[in-house]
């Protein structure tokens, strides 16, 4: 750990960058239609965001505590403390949204090559390619080791064939890593491998999901004969169970911290806000006592849940995840999410049915049907019955 003059000098010279190099648009809370994602197919509404992005990954700043030799920062926990305590004093956007991040990258440090993490790593850092995840299929969802999407060894290749559902943004991906059975006959989570492949090869289809909320990044993929070379098999033949159940870890870590974010752009006081705006105020309080108590409850549940995920990360220091606590954060996580829009429609009533016409603005529609989301966060990443039973199992130790 680095000393305390160590710190205020990495303080010192952090937030004389971020000054320097963070674009005032980039201060600002993030339109959706400016969200980062990279990859091919990245439209930069916003020139500053382009900007921004590489002048983070120049600075290894989109994955500040990954290896500098793989595009990270290398920084300390202390020191990656420091950053965001630092771009959050001047509301600085995050540079780059990527599961490659959140999910594949933790993963790839783990389990790959030496030579994949030098190819793969680097790209992600900067964000030239998107990642999606192919784990679900139509009939394996929380059952995942019953997959059934095949991929046959053909000499210096592998023939793909199946399909996947839930793969979020795949019609707006670059590739995928994909969970596929290798071994047919061999026990149900055994004979699985971790393939990394590219969404522009040949047989492989996406078809997108609606949803009762309207839009949806949900999608089913299709793969025909999709062949895939075997350098892009990540870790042991037939052993990419492993390797699932430690990304299952960090996609539950990432799904939990929606959790953590107060409604309508992460602060608490915004539900306060629109509780005033719609039952009125009393003295700058919220003039129904009920409806003040409910939201204090609520932000205060948000903070400790903030701190609790912070503590279990210092904790850990730079190992892996505890995946006991990935499910005790998912779960908590989703559920205090779908409070948070329980509460919004508490709040805003009548405004917050609306689903178009002029009748109600653009926030209230949009609240609507970011209520209507939510409703999947306790499916994604796991169902909650799933994690109530690893819980039950691997922490209470009950039986089956």
């Amino acid at each position: 750990m680095s000393d305390a003059s160590e710190l205020e000098n990495f303080r010192a010279d952090t937030r004389t960058w971020l000054d320097k190099n963070c674009p005032a648009s980039m201060r600002t809370p993030t339109p959706e239609d400016e969200v980062v994602w990279g990859g091919r197919n990245q439209e930069w509404v916003n020139p500053d965001s382009k900007v921004w992005m590489e002048s983070m990954a120049e600075k290894g700043w989109t994955v500040p505590r990954w290896p500098t030799q793989y595009g990270g920062g290398g920084l300390s926990i202390d020191e990656d403390r420091i950053l965001n305590e630092e771009m959050r004093r001047i509301n600085a956007r995050s540079p780059l949204q990527s599961f490659g991040i959140w999910m594949l990258g933790p993963a790839l440090l783990e389990f790959a090559s030496e030579e994949q993490k030098l190819h793969y790593l680097p790209q992600i850092t900067r964000g030239e390619i998107r990642w999606y995840q192919g784990y679900s299929e139509p009939n394996f969802g929380s059952d995942l080791a019953g997959l059934q999407t095949r991929a046959d060894d053909k000499g210096d290749y592998y023939l793909v064939n199946g399909s996947k559902i839930w793969t979020s943004y795949a019609d707006q991906s670059d590739w995928i890593f994909c969970l596929v059975r290798t071994q047919p006959d061999a026990p149900k989570h055994e004979g699985i491998s971790f393939l990394l492949f590219d969404m522009e090869s040949e047989g492989v289809d996406t078809k997108p999901i609606s949803l009762i909320s309207g839009a949806s990044p949900f999608c089913q993929t299709f793969f025909d004969d999709v062949k895939v070379p075997k350098t892009q098999l990540v870790g042991e033949l037939n052993k990419g169970w492993t390797i699932a159940k430690r990304l299952l870890q960090h996609e539950r870590q990432m799904v939990s911290g929606i959790g953590g974010n107060s409604a309508l752009g992460g602060s608490g006081s915004k539900m306060e806000q629109l509780a005033k705006e719609y039952i009125g105020e009393i003295d700058g309080k919220i003039a129904d006592s009920a409806v003040r108590s409910d939201i204090c409850e609520h932000r205060m549940n948000d903070k400790a849940f903030q701190i609790t995920m912070s503590r279990s990360v210092d904790e850990a220091k730079a190992g892996t995840p505890d995946g006991n606590l990935a499910s005790f954060f998912k779960y908590y996580g989703t559920e205090q999410n779908k409070r948070k829009y329980e509460r919004l429609l508490e709040v805003m009533g009548t405004g917050m049915v609306g689903w178009e016409g002029n009748a109600f603005t653009d926030r209230e529609i949009g609240s609507t049907r970011q209520w209507l989301r939510s409703k999947a966060n306790s499916i994604e990443g796991g169902t909650s019955e799933v994690q109530l039973n690893v819980i039950a199992k691997r922490v209470l130790g009950l039986p089956d």
